[in-house]
Parts: structure tokens; C-alpha cells; sequence
């Protein structure tokens, strides 16, 4: 941005101790001040204004677009002289000359904090003199970013609320909160206090089994600082998950005189500690063997058809999954097997059949094609040399009275 001009009077403010070049430059500094007039352009001088972290280095340039080796010196906010040429009358250490010269005069400011804030004047003594001033405006990263959680131990289906805190920053921080890679809304307050502010977010999440282990992300955006984050893993518990599997047979029918085993598996958090197998509806029969999460039927009858279920619970909940049992009769597998070899001996020979039939189709169709010719007899032979009409008749009649020359040729 570029420097804004401003009319104004050399000197200190009233009431500020003014820090006293040696005397040579103490009455040239005198006669300056009092030629000094307030111009309403500066249009011979640039500057440029600052934007500074807390900490870092603030470099303020004065350039004289013209240079006629006028002086150049460089005042604070309270109007003291930083730089009087390449002279430093201000004590302070942490302003350091970087370029001097008929046309530029460059200081750094080492680190920089917030009462270093403000307008900083560039003057050059020609007629009339003239005064531009550039703003070295400070900012702070939040000092630090907190998440809290409402519970450390959230059960699936549950809403849970989670803030964030971002303290004194200036200016004040935008909040971001993720779920993952996933972006989530939150609600954010603002508190000021002196120049800082301190930002809160809230987010309130419905969390479920997919969400455990999942990190919940708190992000700032703030000119200060880039990629200042915090996180907190979701811990949820849910109830088991249970699923039920054949082990034997392994494919096929469930037939009288078989064994069948079934296998139960349950997941959840907290891992269940209790599991058991029932039939629904029914009473369990007594030759079957249930060991652990294994449900075994050594000799399958007609009386074990039915639901067999398989319940596990944890703190959470429980949950249950369910094997519907039809026992076939010993040879239904093999009467299938016997149809499905007469089926297919069936089909093959209507294939083989229907083969022979196109093949048959496509040879006599070729055959004719070739064949083909003109069909015509020799009864009016001798017609077509005939004078006239009446020739033409009787040499036609004539034609059929010959018995030998009436010969039929066809395919």
C-alpha cells in the first residue's frame, strides 16, 4: 500500500522528552524544524506501508523519487527521530541503517511487538518541506489452540460437543474443524481484550461406529501463521456386530444322516464377553454340540429344521444373527445330480440333432443354386424360322406331330 501524505510540524509531542542530537547537528536539526511547513502531497516522497509478525524484522524505506541531496530522517509515532541521515539519535538498539543515500534512506526494525505499532514519518527538508508517513501494522498468531470433548467416551448414536480455543491472536482467527478429510460447521464466539482476541468454536458431532479412531481436526486460518492445527481421536462404543457362517457342508445341501457345523463371530467395543447359540421358537435338540462360538450337528434328521440363532452382548448392547435349517431327504443331492445328468444328455442330442439339420439345409441349398437353368421344350421347333403367321402354325403343328422331337429337358 501506498504511503499517505500528511501535513505536519517537526518536534516531539508535548510532554515527551526529547532525545538530543550532539550540537552541530542539534542547530541544524533547529533551523529545519523551523522552516519546516506542512505540505499537502509529499509528491517527491514513496513509502510503503508494513505488515509485520510479532518477533519478526520491519523494514521501513523513505525513497526521493527526485534526489537534489536534500536531508532525510525518519520519526516514530511519538514524532522522535529515528535516523537523521545515517545518524541514529533514538537510543534503541533494535533500529539498525540498512541503505543510506541521497535518495534513500532504509532502517529495520528487529523484533518488533505490538507497541511498535503505528505511524512512522519520512520527511525531507526542501521548499517546502516535505512529510509522508507509512503504517507498520503488527500481527500476532494465537498463542495457543486447545480442542476440549464433552465425553472421552462417546456410544454410538450419541451427540457430542467439542470446542476449540484459539487465544490471543490478532487479529482474531477464523476456526476450521474437520472430520477426517471431510469439512464439518462449527459455531465460533469472539472476545476481545485490550488489541488481542481469543476465538471459541463449537462443534456438535452424532458420532457412530464408523466414527471410532477417527481424528476430529481443529484448523486456523490466520495471516500470522499457516498450517497451526490441533486433533482428538473419537473413541466410540458400539454394540456387537455378529455374523454367522457354514463351515460344513461346505456347499451343497443340508441332508439327513450329515453333519453341519456353524460358526459365530462378534465384533464390537467393548469386545463381547458373551456369547450363546438358541433355537427360536423351539427348544434346543439334545444331541447338538455348542463349544465356544461352534454350533455342531453330528447326524442332521428332519427334526433339527428350524432357526438357530447366535446373541452376543457387551456394556453397549446386544445383537444377534440367525441361520434358517432345512434338512433334505438322503438322496435328494443325488436324484438332483441324476436329472441334471438326463437333462443334460437330453440336451446334447437335440443339439447335435438341430446341427445336423442346418448342415442338411445348407447343402441342399447350394446344390440347387447351382443347378439352376433355363427351362424350354422342342414343341415349336421350326416356329421361329417361319415367313409369317400362318407358316409359323403349321410348322409348329408340324413340330408336334413328331414325336421324337418332343423331348422335355428340366432340373
Amino acid at each position: 500500500m501506498a504511503g499517505r501524505a500528511q501535513r505536519s510540524a517537526a518536534g516531539p509531542a508535548p510532554g515527551l522528552p526529547l532525545l538530543l542530537p550532539p550540537p552541530p547537528l542539534l542547530l541544524l536539526l533547529l533551523a529545519a524544524a523551523a522552516a519546516l511547513i506542512r505540505t499537502g502531497d509529499g509528491q517527491n516522497l514513496v513509502t510503503e506501508d508494513v505488515t509485520v509478525v510479532e518477533g519478526d524484522v520491519a523494514t521501513i524505506s523513505c525513497r526521493v523519487k527526485n534526489s537534489d541531496d536534500s536531508v532525510i530522517q525518519l520519526l516514530n509515532p511519538n514524532r522522535q527521530t529515528i535516523y537523521f541521515r545515517d545518524f541514529r539519535p533514538l537510543k534503541d538498539s533494535r533500529f539498525q541503517l540498512v541503505n543510506f543515500s541521497n535518495s534513500e534512506l532504509r532502517v529495520s526494525l528487529t523484533n518488533v511487538s505490538i507497541s511498535d505499532e503505528g505511524r512512522y514519518f519520512c520527511q525531507l527538508y526542501t521548499d517546502p518541506p516535505q512529510e509522508i508517513y507509512t503504517t507498520i501494522t503488527v500481527l500476532v498468531p494465537p498463542r495457543n489452540l486447545v480442542i476440549d470433548i464433552q465425553k472421552e467416551t462417546a456410544v454410538e448414536g450419541e451427540e457430542i460437543e467439542l470446542n476449540c480455543t484459539a487465544m490471543a491472536s490478532r487479529p482474531a482467527t477464523t476456526i476450521r474443524w474437520f472430520k477426517g478429510n471431510k469439512e464439518l460447521t462449527g459455531k465460533s464466539e469472539v472476545e476481545q481484550w485490550s488489541d488481542m482476541y481469543t476465538v471459541t468454536s463449537q462443534l456438535l458431532l452424532k458420532v457412530g461406529r464408523e466414527d471410532d479412531g477417527v481424528p476430529v481436526i481443529c484448523l486456523v486460518d490466520h495471516p500470522a501463521v499457516k498450517d497451526l492445527q490441533t486433533q482428538r481421536y473419537l473413541e466410540v462404543m458400539y454394540k456387537p456386530q455378529v455374523r454367522v457362517s457354514q463351515n460344513y457342508p461346505v456347499q451343497g445341501l443340508t441332508r439327513e444322516g450329515e453333519p453341519l457345523e456353524l460358526s459365530c463371530a462378534a465384533f464390537g467395543k467393548p469386545q463381547p464377553t458373551d456369547m450363546r447359540w438358541l433355537r427360536v421358537d423351539d427348544e434346543m435338540p439334545q444331541h447338538v454340540v455348542v463349544s465356544g462360538s461352534n454350533l455342531l450337528i453330528s447326524n442332521l434328521n428332519k427334526t433339527d429344521n428350524g432357526t438357530y440363532r447366535c446373541e452376543a452382548s457387551n456394556a453397549v448392547g446386544k445383537s444377534h444373527a440367525d441361520y434358517m435349517l432345512f434338512v433334505y431327504d438322503s438322496r435328494a443331492g443325488e436324484e438332483g445330480a441324476i436329472r441334471s445328468v438326463d437333462h443334460a444328455v437330453v440336451g446334447g442330442v437335440v443339439a447335435v440333432v438341430v446341427f445336423a439339420m442346418l448342415c442338411l439345409l445348407i447343402i441342399l441349398g447350394r446344390y440347387f443354386a447351382r443347378h439352376k437353368g433355363t427351362y424350354f421344350t422342342h414343341e415349336a421347333k421350326g416356329a421361329d424360322d417361319a415367313a409369317d403367321a400362318d407358316t409359323a402354325i403349321i410348322n409348329a403343328e408340324g413340330g408336334q406331330n413328331n414325336s421324337e422331337e418332343k423331348k422335355e429337358y428340366f432340373i
